[in-house]
């Protein structure tokens, strides 16, 4: 990954790419459209499959206290483009000075002398510069002037646009089945397993414990999920969103995971669990017994609807 300021220069090898530029956050369905998109021009030209886009986030920029909103990490992201085959990833430091700048500003600062591009594929709603003043007309007479040729690519899904917008919308319902369509792979959250009060070992359901960070936060609730300990192998699981009202709240939600076929030490480890299916809301019981009787449950809950998943 090439990282970036708005007067930063590349390698030289890394110019005349032909790149999809955006946000990317999920590389769901509709990013990979663009970014096919712009793989065939950079076949038909032999140059560079490459993918310009904004960190922090330009929603982040603007809103700066708003909730979580990613549906990835930068590794997940990074992964994900490398799968789909991009050779190289730009990405542009957002701010303050780029947020000022004209559509053409834009053009030229960054797409002309910055990464030199020789072809930009984008959404045909894509808009950029001051006040989102561009558009995909005004970036095609920049790369008239400039020197690249553009695309705009109609939007994944019909009406039912695939977008990242409606991709939370899902994953805040609990529609893990929608979150998946859309996106065209399971939403996953990755983390370091943290040290937690260790309650569900007392109870005989032991879990690998994830902060949500910057992940939107999913409906609340118990999930049949599959967690990846580092070696591609995806074991079945059961896990909890939520603060643990039957036993003392949390100051934050907490993913909390049990694995179902495993036993070890995950601390200080690196694991993505995948969201498969939403179970049942997060409840307040009336003690632990209860509780523990709800959970052995969920275990037989979550194996059903991990089958022929």
């Amino acid at each position: 990954m090439t990282t970036l300021g708005p007067t930063s220069t590349i390698p030289p090898d890394a110019r005349g790419a032909a790149i999809a530029l955006g946000n990317f956050d999920g590389v769901h369905r509709g990013h990979q459209a663009v970014i096919a998109s712009a793989h065939k021009v950079a076949e038909q030209i032999g140059a560079a499959l490459g993918v310009v886009m904004f960190e922090p986030h330009p929603r982040r920029f603007f809103q700066p206290d708003a909730p979580p909103f990613r549906l990835q990490s930068a590794a997940q992201r990074a992964r994900a483009l490398s799968e789909v085959g991009v050779d190289e990833v730009f990405e542009i430091g957002f701010d303050a000075d780029l947020a000022r700048s004209t559509d053409r500003e834009f053009a030229e600062r960054v797409l002309k002398d910055c990464i030199g591009a020789a072809h930009v594929s984008v959404g045909a709603d894509f808009r950029f510069g001051r006040g989102r003043m561009g558009d995909v007309a005004s970036l095609t007479r920049f790369g008239d002037e400039f020197g690249f040729t553009v695309d705009a690519v109609a939007p994944v899904g019909g009406e039912a646009k695939v977008s990242s917008s409606a991709i939370r919308h899902a994953i805040k319902a609990g529609d893990m089945d929608t979150a998946s369509d859309l996106l065209g792979r399971p939403w996953a959250i990755e983390g370091i397993v943290t040290h937690g009060f260790k309650r569900g070992r007392k109870f005989g359901f032991p879990t690998a414990n994830l902060a949500l960070g910057d992940y939107i936060q999913p409906r609340l609730g118990v999930y049949a999920v599959r967690a990846d300990l580092g070696d591609g192998v995806l074991l079945p699981a059961v896990a909890s969103v939520g603060v643990n009202p039957t036993v003392g709240s949390l100051p934050a939600p907490l993913l909390e995971t049990h694995l179902l076929d495993f036993s070890g030490d995950l601390y200080g480890k690196l694991i993505e669990v995948e969201m498969i299916a939403f179970l049942r809301d997060e409840e307040k019981f009336n003690d632990v017994a209860a509780l523990k009787v709800q959970m052995t449950q969920d275990v037989i809950d979550a194996r059903r609807a991990l089958i022929g998943r």
